[in-house]
């Protein structure tokens, strides 16, 4: 009686797929629109807070670095705390303080009024994704993990299309302030929506292993999987690139067409539109490739960043004309195919346990590798270089070469996936 007691009051498995996981998916998808929103509308206002503000290249680049910085130092330990506490109460509460600081953003009246809610911006997102990512994935079952993931990361291309092309409008109609505004109520909102969403816990979780000894059982776990160390190296040059690219291309565009922010606007969201393609194909072919080849998933990222690295040198060459435009689109479908294979391989060689940890590193890795640095980097190369369109266009260059060493990382990586996912054994996966 007490056997039948104890296991009737045991939780039961969470179900894959139905309303419940296209519930969570598309409200971890609306709140990474905002996500990119609240973050790509910084460039397309760059060019007219610098002039406003008196700023340099470089401190419009620290500006941009600084949220990173707030992703990245809070990302891993956020993600660890939230595997043991409840992930949707966390994109909850992430969603609406990083709204606030979005806010914020729009009162700022100085360099300093800029970088502190900048940072808080990052604070706020460097639990979000982990999260998401954890609970997408434990909503849909291995097969469909790609196109969850594919969907889910639509919302990079879609988000930052928004953001500049609205925010360009805005900005040039009401002042560089204004979007920060507009952009800062739809996350409170979703914020509030994620606190319905069906969280899960897993079978194992290891109470007796709290605490700080806890956190660092679990990082040694994820970090002795040889795939997993040159994952995340591939990953922080990878985010190099696509971060500095978001961030700069506006001003470039700018500088060398001579056009107003708006116009620049609208010509980088059409390239982030078209970029929307790259997210749901990636996982597609991610799916599909890894049904015929142990490494098929690994191989996407090493493809996307190859192929995209070199566009994007071309594209600066050709300053911009027709043909550049055009390949500019193909770079943003690249960069944004290899996003859902990235994101399902953080899930798929690690324990149940530790998903969410897991993509908390990946964060951590891709920005504190790399995209941490790389709109300060750029910034400051383009001044070192004479700043205008020539030095900026140097430096730029410069994040297509970091692509292709980002290709070549994963391709490392590849070489041992497929033992690598095979020591993970199937885990039961709870209702909260």
């Amino acid at each position: 009686m007490n056997g039948q007691e104890s296991s009737s009051e045991q939780p039961s498995e969470l179900k894959t797929g139905g309303w419940r996981a296209h519930y969570v998916l598309i409200v971890c998808t609306l709140l990474y629109i905002i996500n990119y929103m609240d973050r790509q509308v910084f460039s397309v206002i760059l060019q007219p807070m610098k002039i406003d503000l008196g700023l340099t290249d470089a401190q419009c680049g620290l500006a941009s670095t600084i949220l990173i910085f707030g992703m990245a130092f809070f990302s891993f330990p956020i993600a660890y705390l939230i595997d043991r506490w409840s992930r949707r109460k966390a994109i909850g509460l992430m969603a609406i303080l990083w709204s606030i600081a979005t806010f914020t953003t729009g009162l700022a009246k100085n360099f300093t009024g800029v970088l502190i809610p900048r940072f808080f911006v990052g604070l706020g997102e460097a639990g979000f994704v982990p999260g998401g990512t954890a609970m997408i994935s434990a909503s849909y079952p291995k097969e469909k993990r790609g196109w969850a993931m594919g969907i889910f990361h639509i919302a990079i291309p879609l988000g930052a299309a928004a953001g500049v092309i609205l925010g360009g409008i805005i900005s040039v109609r009401w002042g560089w302030r204004t979007p920060f505004l507009f952009f800062a109520v739809p996350g409170v909102i979703l914020g509030i929506l994620a606190f319905f969403m069906k969280d899960y816990k897993t079978a194992e979780q290891p109470d007796t292993a709290g605490g700080i000894k806890g956190f660092f059982i679990a990082l040694v776990d994820v970090l002795k999987l040889p795939t997993m160390r040159w994952y995340y190296l591939g990953l922080g040059i990878a985010v190099f690139m696509t971060s500095s690219v978001l961030v700069w291309l506006p001003s470039l565009m700018m500088r060398i067409m001579n056009i107003s922010e708006a116009k620049a606007g609208l010509i980088t969201g059409g390239i982030g539109l078209m970029a929307i393609l790259g997210a749901p194909l990636g996982g597609f072919l991610a799916d599909y490739w890894q049904r015929k080849n142990p490494r098929g998933r690994m191989y996407i990222p090493v493809v996307a960043y190859i192929v995209g690295g070199g566009l994007l040198i071309v594209v600066v060459l050709t300053r911009f004309s027709y043909l550049g435009i055009a390949l500019a689109c193909v770079y943003g479908i690249a960069a944004a195919m290899a996003m859902p294979a990235i994101a399902a391989i953080s899930q798929d060689v690690v324990p149940v346990a530790h998903k969410g940890l897991s993509m908390g590193l990946a964060i951590f890795a891709q920005y504190m590798l790399g995209g941490a640095w790389g709109p300060y980097i750029v910034g400051a190369v383009s001044d070192g270089m004479g700043g205008g369109a020539d030095g900026l266009s140097i430096a730029v260059m410069l994040c297509g070469v970091f692509g292709i060493v980002a290709g070549i990382l994963f391709l490392v990586a590849s070489r041992t996936y497929p033992e690598d996912l095979q020591k993970v054994k199937d885990e039961a996966i709870l209702e909260e």
